[in-house]
């Protein structure tokens, strides 16, 4: 489906207001959500997709998955959580897992970046040179 600009502005206007503090807050979306489906403004279809794909984005760039080959102490988390925080701001949503495949290290994603300081991962690099 095709978008108006006038649309995707619109759309942009209620993603920016429903960021107060530059973090997505889920009660504003869910009431500005509501308040464009009661007016019906002309195009509010549109404008309805582009504020979905808009949440959606933010929320994948605020997720962030760390992997590692051992169980984290809670004071190495708590440090992660910190350095990742300061670097990629406030608001980050992270989980920890445990992936034995990387022998060692830690691989990091946060929304598309991905930071690889595994064991694993340089074995691979290293095969590919050859």
């Amino acid at each position: 489906m095709k978008i108006s600009k006038q649309a995707r502005r619109d759309a942009k206007s209620l993603f920016a207001a429903c960021r107060p503090a530059g973090v997505l807050d889920d009660a504003k979306v869910r009431k500005a959500v509501t308040d464009v489906i009661a007016q019906k403004p002309r195009g509010y279809v549109g404008v309805l997709s582009h504020f979905q794909r808009l949440v959606r984005l933010d929320v994948e760039r605020r997720a962030a998955r760390v992997e590692s080959a051992t169980v984290l102490t809670p004071a190495t988390q708590a440090a992660l959580s910190q350095n990742l925080a300061r670097r990629h701001g406030p608001g980050l949503q992270l989980s920890f897992e445990q992936n034995p495949a990387l022998i060692g290290g830690l691989r990091i994603q946060v929304g598309s970046d991905v930071y690889d300081g595994s064991v694993a991962a340089r074995l691979h690099e290293l095969s590919e040179s050859f």
